[in-house]
């Protein structure tokens, strides 16, 4: 049963893009948020994109913008506050435009990863954005928060594979920029303003996108490192060896390992004994240098050092495979134990090894837990979670779930870090974000807020509380 203001919108909305409102439209993977609809629109065009975000703004209704739903910080729904219209693009999902020679794509944001790398495989490039979500994760998501991945260390988040964009702004102005180019000095980058901003300020419909060519060599190493500080040192002996050619560095810890024989006892993992610490390293070559030749040499080299103890290099696709299943499968493995809290933090990677180190120490005196210490060290990206004890469960931990939340990211705050390095802010980290932004830019960030969205519809309470 609609209420009267919702009715009202219902009348204002181009005809057949109303969804019925299922479960899928108000929820989020880690359950810590239940989102409300008065209406789901699914528009086919950017012109009904524009209808729809027109009558909102007239109508005084929020919009919340929702690509493949698996974002991590609530971005995606509104729990609370005025009933919202969820605006999904689930029908924008054609690939518009394919220009191999110029190495550029241009995609409509509902198109799903795995659809852009699938489109750039039948060109004979590749797009370089890769996430264990890719079969649903949506393009407009993606470039809203600023997507990371494992292949940042070398290409870059989201926003520094993206040249133009298409977009709907708070007003229903249509913003047309898709643009394939890589020089454009022409004033303010609007663009840059709307990757990262999880649809705040409006909302994307298509992008011009980066391709790159295909590596004519790739090669998956995983070694065993004594610490963090070790790992450290074989990335940078890694990236002197391949001159570029690091296209992944993870870090992954014996906890994470453990915890998938507990979830995933099937799963193949290379070493009879759960070691410390791991890296899984991938390089990409071109024509003429053999990637398993350099990581053999660098495994060489690493040993003779001291840095690493033991070692497999994949000697087939498959075993490529397998190897990357184990570092993929952590997420999964950890929802299946059951976190007290996650945290995607991010450090200068001169801090890394001793944040592990203090914040463990720290953490030991403050509750018994356990924790899983892994991600992308190759870019200064760790997924810092903790867990209970054997024989306890999360909700022993509720009363200070957020004082073990708030001790983490102060630590890394205090040594130049971000307490969100990948997954953005969302509602979930929005009061973390007032506690420790810098107020000028926070002032700064408010002033553009209100100029391009007065009427306040665009995704509230997402980023600025």
């Amino acid at each position: 049963m609609l209420n009267p203001a919702t009715e009202a919108l219902a009348r204002l909305l181009p005809q057949g893009v109303m969804r019925e409102i299922a479960p899928a439209y108000l929820e989020e993977p880690r359950g810590r948020f239940r989102g409300q609809a008065g209406l789901v629109a699914a528009p086919r065009d950017v012109e009904e994109v524009a209808a729809i975000v027109r009558a909102c703004e007239k109508a005084r209704v929020p919009i919340v913008p929702r690509g493949g739903g698996t974002g991590l910080v609530g971005g995606q729904v509104m729990p609370d506050g005025a009933v919202p219209l969820v605006l999904s693009l689930e029908r924008m999902n054609r690939i518009r435009d394919v220009y191999p020679e110029e190495g550029v794509i241009v995609v409509e944001a509902g198109a799903t990863l795995q659809q852009v790398r699938e489109a750039a495989a039948k060109a004979g490039r590749q797009f370089p954005l890769a996430l264990a979500s890719q079969g649903t994760a949506q393009i407009g998501g993606l470039l809203a928060t600023n997507a990371g991945g494992v292949n940042v260390l070398r290409h870059g988040n989201a926003r520094a594979l993206c040249l133009g964009v298409e977009a709907v702004l708070p007003q229903g102005q249509i913003m047309h920029d898709l643009k394939r180019l890589r020089k454009d000095n022409t004033g303010y980058d609007l663009r840059d303003l709307l990757i990262g901003a999880e649809g705040t300020l409006g909302i994307i419909t298509a992008a011009s996108l980066v391709l790159a060519p295909v590596p004519a060599e790739t090669g998956v190493a995983m070694m065993v490192v004594e610490s963090p500080e070790a790992a450290l040192t074989l990335l940078s002996l890694a990236q002197a060896r391949m001159a570029g050619g690091v296209t992944a560095f993870e870090l992954i810890s014996g906890q994470g390992l453990r915890f998938l024989d507990v979830a995933f006892p099937d799963l193949r993992q290379p070493f009879a004994t759960r070691p410390d610490w791991l890296v899984l390293v991938e390089v990409g070559l071109p024509a003429g240098l053999s990637a398993d030749e350099a990581l053999e040499v660098l495994f060489t080299d690493a040993t003779e050092a001291g840095l690493v103890s033991d070692g497999v290099i994949a000697q087939s696709g498959q075993q490529a495979a397998e190897l990357w299943a184990i570092r993929e499968t952590i997420p999964e493995a950890n929802r299946h134990v059951g976190a007290i809290a996650s945290h995607d933090i991010s450090l200068p990677l001169s801090e890394i090894a001793r944040f592990i180190r203090d914040a463990s120490a720290m953490l030991a005196g403050m509750a018994d837990l356990r924790i899983n210490c892994f991600g992308h060290l190759g870019d200064g990206n760790l997924h810092f979670n903790l867990f209970p004890v054997e024989g306890k469960t999360r909700d022993a931990y509720d009363a200070i779930r957020r004082d073990l939340s708030r001790a983490v990211h102060e630590m890394v705050v205090a040594r130049g870090g971000s307490f969100s390095a990948e997954h953005g802010v969302g509602r979930l980290k929005a009061a973390d974000l007032a506690r420790w932004g810098d107020p000028a830019r926070l002032g700064a960030m408010r002033a553009i807020k209100d100029a391009l969205d007065p009427a306040g519809i665009m995704n509230p309470g997402v980023i600025l509380a």
